[in-house]
């Protein structure tokens, strides 16, 4: 069986240290440059853009020509990488730039930089003027008058490039007055808030400083690769060398992987083990907008910072506290950020562990028994396994011995809860999967050269045959995506939650020196998507992921996260059908039914009636990117979108307690044992479970076993 790397790997491994008990944190810059020098290319760079075309243009699974067409796309995410927010560029830039959007093939075929490399210089030059009129601004002793009544358009997305220098700074100066009313409602003193603000802006220009040729030809590179999809990238040779020796380094920090979007330093996961995901207060897409250290450490603001800085900050010794100002990934505009304390610990692999619990549904006057085994990864020591170590660390033997521990409890079902599982290993998904069917194919994959592969369980023995169902939600991806399609393809168990995230690629990481054994200088690395997964029914999991038989209410659109937010994201396609025998546990009568007591519950539960509106409210109000910026109506918003984050708390979208979070943020430590409130969503799939069990025992919906 060969080996993929199939799960999204990380920009940065925040906390992943080795190093003595005590370390002193260094926020200090590295030497900057002035922003009148121009950054050029050097000799190296040409060598690598000349491997990485070759190698993205022939080996990539997509195989996609370089032409106009391509031209285009890797501009318009060149200059989407370097001004996000339409904050820097003008309109004539654009403009002048426009003239050389179609030749960007040619550039790459001709190993020519000059082009890339001036439009930087362009946003440099913009950047400084940026920087000389805020800080002219915040010259003034109370720069912003907070009575007059006008508002801020938060979504830049859709802006058009200012058309003169009037203008763009008419747009800064909204910005800044909005930072400016944030820390005012937070309770700070007008001069305090200038100068943070100072400060603030003082961070960005040292930060640009810093950039280096390295960056700036990472950035132009990766416009080209995450053209032709998401998962593929070009890592420069720092940044090659930090993700190697960060992956080999032993886990000691706070466990969660960092990038940078927008001036914000962002979550882009939470390690299972670790204490953000024991804390239960970060999630994914979180910002990370301040950071203190120990109890009484003074707020470092990091909007704007690089994320090699950021790590450097939140990072430490175990057992040191570091408090975090953070703005959650759902929170409406103008939210207040939260404030979270964390004491820094070594990853605990046993926490990455599958656990169970026994949870009790009554349902039609009748107590239900229901096992629940939440997985946070699929995870397998792959050198225990190889030296045939007794108890090496394997997702299915864990899975294995809390279903043989739920059956001696007499449970009437199980539910696996795969939630928030962005997956891990693809053998494990393999094996896992024959713990409930007979032996069958459970996974195929076909490689850019056509070839397909069908990895199967050949074990005919069955650990459990009961009722089961899956539970998925947005942040469920690739090997649990690959789990769930083969449980629903078997008709084994129902499916319930929300579509998952749509991750059906795999991926490989390319040494460039390896092409050139004589190079001296280092060259970086590509990791290269090169083949798709699909499920044994022909359908791909990319895109589309898995679609629950029973959908619960959810806070995100379709496309808001996952594959399909992401516009060069590989389509959804359909290969032959693998051969194999249906379980029948499942079929359509079975689900219409479910369905339709699930829908009269909709109507008459009082929980899932509050839920759906919240929900609906909550969407509804996200829509809406406008913000005032005149200090009484700001703080009324403030005040609504607080009573909406508390509603939706309420309601059991975190499975921690956070009553004290809203009642004092800076209390929120992880705690050792975290106090579960009602989670409604795993409540209705407990009932969802006891129908199916009372169902499957009609001879007229019950389905027939084929032997």
């Amino acid at each position: 069986m060969k080996k993929y790397l199939i799960t999204l790997i990380p920009v940065v491994l925040l906390g992943w240290q080795r190093g003595p008990e005590k370390q002193p944190v260094d926020v200090t810059p590295a030497v900057e440059t002035s922003m009148e020098e121009d950054i050029k290319p050097i000799p190296a760079q040409y060598k690598a853009e000349e491997l990485t075309t070759r190698i993205l243009s022939s080996y990539h699974y997509r195989k996609t020509k370089l032409n106009d067409s391509l031209s285009e796309a890797i501009y318009d995410k060149y200059i989407d990488a370097i001004d996000h927010g339409k904050l820097y560029y003008l309109a004539t830039d654009i403009a002048g730039f426009d003239k050389n959007k179609d030749s960007f093939d040619d550039y790459l075929q001709k190993r020519e930089l000059d082009v890339p490399f001036e439009m930087y210089n362009v946003f440099r030059k913009r950047y400084k003027e940026r920087s000389d009129y805020i800080q002219t601004l915040l010259k003034e002793e109370k720069p912003f008058d907070f009575s007059v009544d006008e508002s801020m358009n938060t979504d830049r997305e859709k802006a058009a490039w200012a058309k003169s220098t009037d203008e763009l700074n008419d747009t800064w100066r909204k910005y800044l007055k909005s930072e400016a009313l944030d820390l005012k409602l937070s309770g700070k003193a007008d001069t305090a808030v200038v100068s943070m603000l100072r400060d603030r802006y003082k961070n960005r220009d040292r930060a640009l400083g810093r950039i280096r040729t390295e960056q700036v030809f990472q950035m132009y590179m990766n416009a080209y690769a995450e053209s032709l999809d998401p998962h593929t990238s070009y890592m420069a040779p720092t940044s090659a060398d930090r993700f190697k020796q960060e992956m080999s380094q032993s886990l000691e920090g706070i466990g969660a992987l960092l990038g940078e979007e927008d001036n914000y330093i962002k979550i882009k996961d939470v390690i299972p083990g670790g204490p953000a995901f024991k804390g239960k207060q970060l999630k994914k897409e979180d910002k990370i907008i301040a950071v203190a250290q120990g109890d009484e450490g003074k707020m470092v603001d990091i909007i704007g910072w690089f994320v090699d800085d950021a790590v450097k900050l939140i990072k430490g010794p175990k057992s040191t506290v570091v408090r975090l100002q953070v703005i959650s990934a759902d929170a409406l505009p103008g939210t207040p950020p939260k404030e979270y304390r964390l004491v820094r610990e070594k990853i605990k692999l046993e926490e990455q562990r599958a656990k169970s619990e026994m949870v009790t549904i009554n349902q039609g006057n009748k107590d239900f028994k229901i096992g629940v085994i939440d997985i946070p990864l699929f995870y397998r020591d792959f050198e225990g396994a190889q030296h045939k170590e007794k108890e090496f660390s394997s997702t299915t033997r864990d899975v294995q011995k809390l279903i043989t521990e739920l059956q001696a409890s007499n449970v009437d079902g199980i539910v696996i809860d795969l939630r928030n599982n962005g997956g891990g290993s693809l053998t494990e998904a393999v094996s896992l999967t024959g713990l409930f069917i007979n032996r069958g194919p459970v996974v195929q994959v076909k490689e850019s050269q056509g070839e397909i592969e069908v990895q199967s369980d050949n074990d005919p023995s069955i650990a459990y045959d009961g009722p089961m169902a899956v539970m998925v939600n947005r942040f469920s991806a690739s090997a649990s995506e690959i789990f769930a399609a083969a449980i629903q393809d078997y008709k084994r168990g129902i499916i319930v939650g929300e579509q998952t995230y749509g991750k059906g690629t795999v991926q490989t990481l390319i040494d460039l020196n390896q092409w050139v054994p004589k190079e001296t200088d280092q060259l970086g690395q590509v990791k290269l998507t090169v083949a798709k997964f699909y499920r044994i029914n022909g359908s791909s999991t990319q895109l589309k992921g898995v679609m629950p038989d029973l959908e619960l209410p959810t806070a995100f659109k379709v496309n808001e996260y996952g594959e399909g937010s992401q516009p060069s994201a590989l389509p959804w396609d359909q290969i032959a059908s693998s051969k194999y025998e249906l379980a029948n546990n499942i079929n359509p009568k079975i689900v219409d039914q479910l369905k339709s007591k699930y829908n009269q519950r909709l109507k008459s539960d009082e929980e899932l009636k509050t839920l759906v509106k919240t929900l609906d409210d909550f969407k509804q109000a996200r829509e809406n990117k406008v913000v005032s910026l005149q200090e009484a109506k700001r703080k009324v918003e403030r005040d609504e979108a607080e009573k909406k984050r508390a509603a939706m708390k309420q309601l059991g979208e975190d499975s921690a307690d956070d009553e004290e979070d809203e009642a004092d943020s800076k209390v929120a430590e992880a705690p050792k044992d975290v106090k579960k409130k009602k989670d409604i969503y795993l409540t209705e799939t407990g009932r969802m479970l006891a129908d199916l069990i009372v169902i499957s025992k009609e001879p007229s919906l019950a389905g027939t076993k084929k032997k």
